[in-house]
């Protein structure tokens, strides 16, 4: 039995209120206010606090208190910024935050410097197959953890000439995917692998990267180049 219930079985016994609240340490305010239960302003912000709960969950937990007035705007309900706010504290709703853009690209101080061969013509061209490449690493999140993939494309086709696949950012990775290419391709000796200026880009080698094809015996040689 709580307060109030004791307080109501005092006065259904004839007894005084009064006294039964200064013994419980209850205001008679509070007691009378129970029994004529939830104000309108309290019913209106339970009707309320559903709606924010409504669009919350439509937005998968993302929105805040800004994104949810703005919301409940367009629906039709006119409700203070502030009182969304607060009644979401008190539901224990809150936003998702965008994460903070992380810089991968990170130019290599060692690398030495090289010119722009392609002059940043990145026009797509079917008669120059084979002669332009580019590449680039893409983050790819798993179950495992990351993923990294690095493609090589042809410029002209725009299509991805090769690839490889590992969970780590070593030169090795950005060498397989252009083996791959080498593989699946087969190009004239001079084809151009234009690069950014990051460290896995850059190769950490010579400007003149040359591969093997073991399979024909001969040598297919790329020049690497790197832009800003």
């Amino acid at each position: 039995m709580n307060c109030s219930q004791f307080i109501e079985a005092e006065k259904a016994q004839q007894r005084s209120v009064k006294r039964a609240c200064e013994l419980l340490k209850v205001s008679r305010a509070a007691f009378y206010q129970h029994l004529a239960g939830p104000s309108p302003r309290a019913r209106a912000d339970a009707d309320l606090t559903s709606q924010i709960r409504a669009v919350h969950k439509e937005s998968r937990g993302r929105y805040g208190a800004p994104r949810v007035h703005a919301e409940l705007r367009h629906l039709g309900r006119r409700h203070g910024r502030k009182r969304v706010a607060r009644l979401m504290r008190s539901a224990g709703l809150a936003g998702r935050a965008a994460r903070r853009w992380k810089k991968t690209t990170i130019p290599d101080p060692a690398a030495a410097g090289r010119a722009d061969r392609i002059r940043r013509d990145f026009t797509a061209d079917a008669s120059r197959l084979n002669a332009r490449w580019c590449g680039d690493i893409t983050y790819i999140r798993t179950w495992e953890g990351w993923l990294f993939l690095a493609t090589v494309i042809d410029i002209a086709s725009r299509r991805v000439a090769g690839y490889a696949m590992a969970g780590h950012l070593r030169t090795e990775l950005i060498s397989a995917a252009l083996g791959n290419a080498v593989a699946a391709r087969d190009p004239d000796p001079g084809v151009i692998f234009h690069s950014d200026r990051g460290s896995n880009g850059g190769f950490n080698q010579s400007s003149q990267h040359c591969l093997s094809d073991r399979s024909q015996g001969t040598r297919r040689q790329l020049r690497l180049v790197s832009s800003s």
